[in-house]
């Protein structure tokens, strides 16, 4: 990337089970020289979940230091557990003129593109339905049914976020909704090399 490079923030949100998790990871090994900016969380690692790669997984009583201290761009609290996207992290990258990607919900990229309106780029996830979202929850055996059932009704709301966002993409086949994904990426850093 030369000096001329204007670093963006691509925001991409999704109801849990839509899938995003691994366009991201597809698009973070595409070789589009994207940072991956990795959330701070209260919640214990899923099965293969690594620190530093996956969250960076801290004590509640630090995660509140960090808070206190406005290291944050954002935060949130998801069943019972605290998310947030580390500043300092996201803002060194911006300087040097490298594009984050920031996968976040649609709370916190609300409040992020409030903050950086001119660099944010928000691509909204969808899954095809209601109905296949849920099957997805079922299939990854990681939660309840009372906890399948909460993340459905969040899920609902959440969509109904889909039109503050730039761009929309219905996941309903992985290497179709990533080939989508990563043109827009392309055309959004295309556009922002140039005289600044």
């Amino acid at each position: 990337m030369t000096g001329h490079t204007k670093a963006k923030l691509f925001i991409v949100s999704a109801p849990s089970g839509s899938g995003k998790t691994t366009l991201c990871r597809k698009l973070l090994g595409s070789g589009l020289g994207l940072v991956d900016s990795v959330s701070m969380t209260t919640r214990l690692p899923r099965p293969g979940e690594r620190n530093g790669d996956d969250y960076i997984f801290v004590t509640d009583a630090h995660f509140r230091r960090e808070i206190r201290g406005g290291g944050f761009l954002e935060y949130e609290e998801n069943f019972g557990h605290l998310y947030g996207t580390p500043k300092a992290f996201v803002e060194h990258n911006i300087r040097k003129g490298r594009s984050v990607l920031l996968n976040i919900d649609v709370k916190g990229a609300m409040k992020v593109a409030r903050a950086y309106p001119a660099a944010s780029i928000l691509i909204f996830i969808l899954p095809p339905s209601i109905r296949e979202l849920k099957k997805r929850l079922h299939l990854r055996k990681s939660d309840s049914d009372q906890v399948i059932a909460k993340r459905l009704a969040i899920a609902k709301k959440e969509i109904s976020y889909k039109e503050k966002y730039d761009y929309r993409i219905v996941n309903d086949h992985i290497p179709q909704a990533y080939k989508k994904l990563k043109a827009i990426i392309e055309k959004e850093i295309r556009k922002g090399v140039g005289p600044s």
